[in-house]
């Protein structure tokens, strides 16, 4: 549940705009998310690293067309209208060799 609070700080998702609208993502690690950011996730699948703070924006329709595993897709279909932002444990960025080697131990759904 997004709170909001006096303490403004600049958003997670843009960098750009400070607000207040927050909410804690894991203990302690609250993540600040600003109006247009929100407005964005209406149209977008928005990830948000939750070790280094990048953060990946795609457009629903282009996520939901390329994805493979049906389970996922069914999912993400289910969350088409819905505005969300997900974190996630590691992204690409900070731990690239820690990404393929996870890739590496995860079979296809079509393998299994």
């Amino acid at each position: 549940m997004l709170e909001i609070n006096n303490k403004l700080e600049r958003c997670n998702i843009c960098r750009h705009e400070y607000t207040s609208t927050h909410i804690e993502a894991t203990p302690g690690v609250k993540i600040y998310v600003c109006e247009n950011c929100l407005e964005a996730s209406k149209y977008n699948f928005i990830w948000i690293c939750m070790n280094c703070g990048k953060v990946y924006m795609r457009p629903k329709s282009f996520v939901i067309k390329n994805l493979t595993d049906v389970e996922l897709k069914k999912a993400y279909i289910l969350c088409q209208d819905m505005q969300i932002i997900q974190g996630i444990d590691m992204c690409i960025a900070c731990d690239p060799e820690g990404v393929v080697n996870y890739m590496k131990h995860v079979k296809p759904a079509a393998e299994c």
